[in-house]
């Protein structure tokens, strides 16, 4: 691969998914399952006929303004802020949002996060929802942190995988950014990846480095990216133009005489057993990416709470 067009595959492949990117339509039509769950029994074949928040409708209290903030109960790094001015509106009242901090921000047990002013009926309706996002985004945004920590100062970005909660994929890989890793691809739209069940269909690496060159005439503007498990693999994809070597369970040795043999003609990804233990192992191999869905399927719901202030 000549350096310009490395450059231009760069452009495509080392990509960050930003607030700005998620579509509020998609974002406003998750929110609004989460509340119908919460209040209505969404999912059910024979809904509730009695809707609503019937514990906060059980109290005498008179409606009054009231104020509550959000807490983190353990260092985590934050995701998904943005979301709660979504969330509260979703309730039907206003409610103020004061963010104090950012997504991506790292903090320690006991920082506010945010808070909120507003309807005490609106506050408490939507506290379990609100707490849900939160909690499972920045799970994910504190896994990738110590991930992305795991490789200290290498050159090798952390990717994602399409191993995500089905309808929260865009969601999942906005915390990963958040978290300081770097996104995939996002669907099987953006790039061509022949992986090891196409070469199950194609039979042979002669019909696989044919795929490679096929794709290439076919989808001009995706990169493409191929998966092999033994280095003799390597030169045929390489002749019919792969952009991207997904070096499949290989060992570090292993790794390190792929890297040598690709020598800079396409990029360069890791994948099958990274972890935390085996990523500072990786970390000076020469690698472009490493990538593993444990970002996300192995992330724990970070502690936040919803705490009153008046």
């Amino acid at each position: 691969m000549t350096k310009p067009n490395r450059a231009r595959a760069a452009k495509v492949l080392i990509k960050r998914l930003s607030w700005k990117d998620l579509d509020p339509v998609y974002l406003r039509r998750l929110v609004a399952m989460a509340r119908d769950e919460d209040l209505a029994g969404l999912g059910l074949r024979h809904r509730p006929r009695a809707t609503g928040d019937r514990s906060t409708a059980s109290i005498a209290a008179a409606p009054r303004k009231s104020s509550s903030n959000l807490v983190a109960r353990e260092p985590l790094t934050v995701c998904g802020l943005p979301l709660v001015p979504l969330i509260l509106a979703a309730y039907g009242r206003p409610a103020g949002v004061r963010p104090r901090v950012q997504d991506g921000a790292r903090v320690p047990a006991g920082a506010v996060l945010a808070t909120l002013d507003g309807d005490p009926r609106v506050l408490l309706a939507a506290e379990r929802v609100l707490l849900n996002f939160l909690q499972r985004l920045s799970g994910i945004a504190t896994q990738t942190r110590r991930h992305a920590a795991a490789l200290g100062d290498s050159a090798t970005r952390l990717l994602d995988t399409r191993k995500t909660t089905p309808g929260y994929r865009m969601l999942e890989k906005y915390a990963v950014a958040c978290g300081g890793g770097w996104n995939h691809r996002l669907g099987l739209f953006d790039r061509v990846m022949l992986k090891d069940n196409h070469l199950a269909l194609l039979g042979s690496d002669d019909n696989l480095a044919a795929a490679v060159a096929r794709a290439r005439k076919n989808a001009p503007a995706l990169p493409v990216e191929v998966e092999v498990d033994r280095l003799d693999q390597i030169p045929p994809v390489l002749a019919a133009g792969a952009d991207v070597i997904l070096l499949d369970n290989f060992t570090p040795a292993r790794l390190r005489a792929a890297v040598a043999l690709i020598a800079g003609r396409a990029f360069t990804e890791a994948s099958g057993g990274i972890t935390l233990k085996t990523l500072p192992k990786l970390a000076r191999l020469g690698l472009d990416f490493v990538s593993t869905g444990a970002l996300v399927h192995q992330s724990i719901w970070t502690d936040i709470a919803l705490d009153w202030r008046t």
